[in-house]
């Protein structure tokens, strides 16, 4: 009991919807962009750019290599947060926190831990003692520990010494210390490089992974990313709707001529498919008229995309209130 077709509006609704699609676009798409738009710096030794707060983030570190390593992907949107990967780390953009500390370290050393072959060592003159976790850290992991940040670079402690790869180790929330003996004076505890397989972990798209050309930042598009939201959280049984899309690339910009499909799960139990393309600014619209839906029951919407062989995918949903 409904169909896909365009349905008219006079010249004051029309701009009305307008109105909302700009602020919607403003509160969806401008706030990830801005708060990476304030300077950019090219690795050539990765191929990957970072940009606005996690590059002044990375930069406020005297020795971000050595913690971080160098960026492997660009930042991209993951579940609605922009985050970015490193050698040694996933940075975490948090827009709602104060200034200062809007960049977070992912957990990834917490993710990855496996426990191994424990080795008892502790010496109360040489460990700290964490009471949340119950592990030390100690000798020259403790001091690299206290001089790299302690607790808010490094999280907590979550296992002791432990043989791995014929290496002592230690993990803590964001990272694994390594302790390698024949390295000179100064550089023998080390950062391990958990980005990459936190990155496999999460079951990444590889094409992040792909060196981008300084000169044509953002000519390739090698991921999708696809929001999508209804015009009205709530409507009558018999109504009309309109669903927007909203495609971008890696960089957040618009994706245009994207198609797609639209799969309405209707509230009374019957199913129906409406494609779509995405305009010159990334946005694809559906509209809905339906008729004698049941009350207070969900419609749910899963959105399907595809361009030049990339596909993405995301849900949303309105109910049927009377």
């Amino acid at each position: 009991m409904w169909d896909g077709r365009q349905f008219g509006y006079n010249a004051p609704v029309k701009r009305i919807f307008g109105i909302f699609i700009v602020l919607c676009l403003l509160l969806t798409m401008g706030t990830p962009a801005l708060a990476q738009s304030s300077g950019s710096e090219y690795f050539k030794e990765t191929g990957h750019f970072v940009s606005g707060e996690f590059l002044a983030y990375y930069r406020s570190v005297s020795n971000a290599t050595t913690l971080f390593g160098f960026p492997i992907t660009e930042a991209f949107v993951k579940n609605g947060r922009t985050v970015q990967y490193f050698q040694r780390a996933r940075f975490e953009l948090r827009p709602e926190l104060p200034a200062g500390q809007r960049v977070q370290l992912a957990p990834i050393g917490k993710a990855l831990y496996v426990p191994g072959e424990r080795l008892d060592i502790f010496n109360p003159f040489a460990c700290r003692y964490f009471t949340q976790t119950g592990f030390s850290v100690c000798y020259a992991f403790l001091d690299f520990f206290k001089d790299n940040g302690g607790v808010e670079r490094f999280g907590q402690p979550i296992s002791s010494f432990e043989y791995y790869n014929d290496l002592i180790v230690q993990y803590f929330e964001n990272a694994r210390f390594e302790w390698k003996p024949w390295m000179p004076d100064g550089q023998r505890v080390s950062v391990a490089d958990l980005g990459r397989p936190f990155f496999d972990k999460e079951k990444e798209d590889a094409n992040l992974l792909k060196p981008i050309d300084p000169g044509n930042r953002s000519g390739t598009t090698i991921q999708l990313q696809v929001r999508a939201f209804v015009w009205k959280a709530v409507t009558l049984a018999s109504d009309q709707q309109l669903v927007y899309i909203i495609v971008q690339d890696q960089n957040l910009q618009p994706v245009s001529g994207a198609q797609g499909t639209a799969t309405i799960r209707w509230a009374d139990g019957t199913s129906g498919s409406i494609p779509f393309s995405t305009n010159s600014s990334g946005v694809g619209i559906v509209p809905l008229t339906f008729i004698n839906q049941p009350y207070g029951k969900m419609v749910n919407i899963e959105i399907y995309v595809t361009k030049d062989g990339l596909s993405t995918s995301t849900t949303t949903s309105f109910r049927i209130w009377y």
